[in-house]
């Protein structure tokens, strides 16, 4: 495989922020992924909110699984510290980084079929138990790097490139966040920039749990008319006895919405995509609202995107354990042996 390196040069003009870093520095490498794919957009997004936030690239540790979205670590914060775990387990391991180093920002990026099929339980338990992190699943309801296989997320109904239909009802992550008790929960559009920034700012600024939804269209597979995540297009050759896997470019789709406002958004293969943007008078504020609100608009069709729910005094895992202020790693022998009688005192009080 060949790789393009970015040029090391950059203008000397280059805006920066508080802390001294250009939007350059909050960069990765180049992306290996299909032109047009939604997942870059996120990519650029979560820069573009680091840059804004004026935050140092060594103080996030961003963590991923297997699949698409979790090769964007990659591709931004070159400079951070990053771990990609196995499929579906990106969110015990961040735990643990957590609760090791409490001072590092953690940034968990998933995809649908990480999260939301062999990692469900392991998405499950972080949001319960108020792990801190911004953890933002790239939704396009496809396994991508397996040819296209339907995801968890999946619409009932949806076609398959090869013409299966899909007869599973589709996990809402968003829905999901809400009831295991995530104290800060949105959902936005890869190709809505000027709302995602604001939300991922929230999420990584955020004392708790924070769970964004990003539906981020796939140009390569997910070809099914209805889906609400499709982003592609009918291939040029029908099936032959031989045939090149070629993709070829398309442009990526963005969109520009106002607070309240409808817009339908036409896929490259035609179908239509309906975004409804919060009201400004949307109180997030009201988990169980939230909810309803969400689910009566997607009866109507309609994917609502923006901030959900937020809960401005939530606590993390680490108040809920009471842990020291000091991070666990930062500890040493006198701390964490400090002798019988201090380990005689502990066994009393739980006796």
């Amino acid at each position: 495989m060949t790789y393009i390196a970015k040029p090391r040069m950059r203008h000397p003009t280059l805006a920066t922020n508080k802390v001294g870093y250009t939007r350059r520095d909050y960069e990765g490498k180049i992306s290996t992924l299909c032109a047009g794919c939604g997942h870059d957009s996120i990519s650029a997004s979560i820069i573009e909110a680091c840059w804004e936030l004026d935050i140092e690239p060594h103080r996030v540790a961003k963590l991923s699984g297997i699949g698409c979205s979790s090769k964007t670590p990659d591709y931004f914060l070159g400079a951070s510290h990053g771990f990609n775990t196995v499929h579906g387990r990106m969110p015990s391991v961040l735990t643990g980084a957590n609760l090791a180093n409490r001072d590092l920002l953690y940034l968990g990026v998933s995809g649908d079929g990480d999260s939301a099929s062999i990692g469900l339980g392991q998405f499950a338990h972080a949001m319960r138990r108020g792990v801190r992190m911004a953890y933002i699943v790239e939704n396009n309801g496809v396994y991508g790097l397996t040819k296209g296989q339907f995801s968890a997320t999946a619409d009932q109904g949806s076609k398959s490139k090869k013409g299966v239909v899909n007869t599973d009802s589709p996990v809402d992550l968003v829905a999901m966040a809400l009831q295991l008790g995530a104290t800060y929960v949105g959902r936005g559009f890869s190709g809505n920039k000027a709302q995602l920034v604001p939300l991922i700012k929230g999420a990584i600024s955020h004392g708790g749990a924070a769970f964004i939804d990003v539906i981020s269209p796939c140009v390569a597979f997910n070809n099914h008319p209805g889906s609400t995540k499709s982003y592609d297009y009918v291939r040029e050759h029908n099936e032959a006895v031989s045939r090149i896997d070629f993709i070829s470019a398309r442009e990526e789709i963005t969109v520009d919405m106002a607070p309240g406002e409808v817009m339908e958004v036409r896929q490259h293969d035609g179908t239509l995509l309906r975004l409804r943007s919060l009201h400004p008078d949307y109180n997030p504020a009201d988990r169980y609202a939230a909810m309803a609100h969400m689910q009566r608009h997607q009866e109507m069709g309609e994917i609502v995107t923006g901030l959900l729910y937020v809960d401005p005094l939530a606590t993390d895992l680490h108040t809920a354990l009471n842990t020291v202020d000091r991070p666990l790693n930062a500890l040493g022998p006198a701390e964490l042996c400090p002798g019988a009688p201090a380990l005689e005192r502990l066994n009393a009080s739980l006796r």
